[in-house]
């Protein structure tokens, strides 16, 4: 599973003036800031472009067999601007830089593809350019009462049941050279390693071959100070460590984080169902949804998820903002379509979440109602306790930047994620100041495409049109307005307030546009941002919209992104 391959500028690599080097996995290439007078080949093995310092760093990239690294800085004549890491062992071919620009000048074919290759990675804007399904998996067991063999067994037969080729290797197959490692994964899609807890000689030499591990604890064991020996920090800094905790929900995940910084958590209460999902994670075939928020517009996420479901659609991450965190959050903790319908009705449309009036020294209410609400519904629930990986997105105004809530108390999170300027007062923790999400990132899809690499579904109610002048009128006459109990659904100032927290700038709107393989915008335009009785016009227009946009599609929802990416790389310049 290559990224941008270049048989072309591979050839250049066949010069007397190229040498081989063996780097081992987890040691560097070269150091951003180095100066730049070599360009790299990949034989064998992967390696990670990492941007950023220290506990920063992050991986943007991963170049695998056949590609090329380090070129840009010598073309541009500027030191390297990235620290490249070998993730496995791997071996480089390495040619000085005034042999490589020899060498283009009598090659035509190696300069028209160079320049593809730095056109297409210019003008790709999310990792998936380069970042695809390992080639090699480390299926490592975090205690005794987990066995990595079994666990690698049955991921096998998901990964199979998905139409891909799998080699499952163990300790008992060693030894196993370099070529072994290269011939099968050459033979195979995907080839996982079963590495039990009490083999540290065959985890090392797993850590070293492998582009990604999956840790696999069970809730009765704890977590050991010296759990972390399991993996290399290589693959944490990049990203390429996942975490499946077996057990209820309730069990405590939070000493495993810590240890092991994944960058996913899949909570096992059912594991032949989570299994499945963590092949579709690993094969770029799972599917995320991003819910926006707008007020009382956002009950059409409700329509919305329950045609996904209706058409089978697998959801393996979910998050959102505002009131679309809340929908998202409903899912995440495994709520079914008449549940999710029964604690929307109850918490938000039997009577009014913003009816709470309060001298508006902070904000037009006093939050309690929305907080209650929000306590009742899903209590002292962690994030990390959902079924679904899950976020959700606030705005400090004292950093002015997003603020993502992955672990913490849920109910907390959700009232940062709806507090709307003006309207709800901010949450303060920590010396933030968190008011609604939608304030600078309405649709996150940016934020999720950065850790998933599957296809990921947008449904945005935020860009239908948006005021009428009847919707800032002011109320004639007053007493008629109370008396009516529309006063419930505060004043227009509350829509007015809404919409400007919601609406997005244009170029925010492009790349959450661009983040998404399947972007849905409802037609709630008809529907009163401060409309909570408008429930059922909201779920139908959510469920008709999403209705009609998978029948649009030519190909399954799992295979959107990789078809995406197969039709950009193949885009003619």
């Amino acid at each position: 599973m290559m990224g941008f391959m270049c048989p072309a500028l591979a050839s250049l690599f066949d010069s007397p003036r190229s040498t081989r080097q063996e780097i081992k996995g987890g040691e560097l290439l070269y150091r951003a800031g180095a100066e730049a007078s070599s360009v790299y080949l990949v034989r064998s093995g992967s390696l990670a472009i990492m941007r950023g310092t220290g506990a920063a760093s992050t991986s943007v990239a991963i170049v695998r067999p056949g590609e090329i690294v380090g070129e840009s800085a010598l073309l541009a004549r500027t030191a390297r601007s990235a620290t490249v890491m070998a993730l496995r062992d791997s071996e480089i071919a390495m040619l000085p830089g005034e042999d490589f620009f020899t060498a283009l000048c009598t090659r035509p074919a190696a300069m028209s593809e160079l320049a593809r290759l730095l056109i297409v990675r210019s003008q790709t804007a999310d990792p998936d350019s380069l970042r695809t399904q390992p080639g090699i998996l480390a299926v490592m067991a975090a205690g005794p009462t987990v066995h990595a063999e079994a666990w690698s067994d049955r991921l096998a037969q998901s990964i199979e049941g998905l139409g891909m080729s799998v080699a499952r290797v163990n300790a008992s197959d060693q030894p196993l050279s370099p070529a072994d490692w290269s011939m099968l994964e050459a033979n195979h899609d995907i080839v996982l390693c079963a590495v039990e807890h009490d083999d540290p000689a065959w985890g090392a030499l797993c850590q070293r071959q492998v582009d990604r591990i999956l840790v696999v604890a069970c809730h009765t064991q704890a977590c050991h100070a010296d759990a972390g020996r399991l993996i290399a920090q290589s693959h944490q800094k990049s990203g390429l460590v996942e975490f499946a905790l077996t057990g209820p929900a309730s069990a405590n995940a939070e000493p495993w984080l810590d240890t092991f910084m994944p960058s996913r958590l899949f909570r096992c209460a059912d594991e032949g169902y989570v299994i499945d999902r963590i092949a579709r994670v690993l094969t770029g075939k799972a599917v995320g949804v991003v819910l926006s928020g707008g007020g009382a517009r956002a009950f059409a996420h409700v329509g919305a998820i329950r045609a996904l479901r209706r058409a089978n659609v697998p959801i393996d991450a979910i998050c959102g903002t505002s009131m679309g965190a809340i929908i998202a959050a409903g899912v995440a903790a495994g709520w079914s379509d008449d549940e999710l319908d029964t604690r929307l009705r109850r918490a938000f449309v039997e009577s009014s979440p913003l009816d709470d009036i309060a001298l508006p020294f902070v904000a037009m209410t006093k939050g309690k109602k929305v907080e209650w609400r929000l306590r009742e519904h899903f209590g002292d629930t962690d994030i990390t306790e959902l079924q679904l990986p899950y976020f959700c997105v606030s705005t400090d105004l004292n950093a002015g930047e997003d603020f993502v809530h992955r672990r913490g108390c849920l109910t907390t999170a959700l009232r940062a994620s709806i507090s709307l300027p003006g309207i709800l007062p901010p949450v303060v923790a920590d010396n933030c100041v968190l008011v609604d999400g939608g304030v600078l990132r309405n649709l996150p899809s940016e934020l999720l495409r950065a850790e998933h690499h599957g296809t990921i579904i947008g449904v945005d109610v935020s860009q239908a049109k948006g005021l009428m002048a009847a919707d800032i009128e002011r109320p004639s006459p007053l007493l008629q307005w109370f008396w009516s109990g529309k006063w419930r659904r505060g004043p227009p100032i509350v829509s007015l307030l809404m919409r400007a927290a919601t609406v997005g700038a244009g170029p925010d709107l492009v790349r959450s546009k661009a983040a998404c393989d399947l972007y849905v915008m409802p037609a709630v335009e008809s529907i009163e941002i401060r409309n909570w009785r408008a429930y059922d016009r909201a779920v139908e227009a959510g469920d008709v919209a999403m209705t009609a946009a998978l029948s649009q599609l030519s190909s399954p929802v799992t295979e959107l992104r990789q078809r995406r990416m197969i039709e950009t790389r193949t885009t003619p310049i």
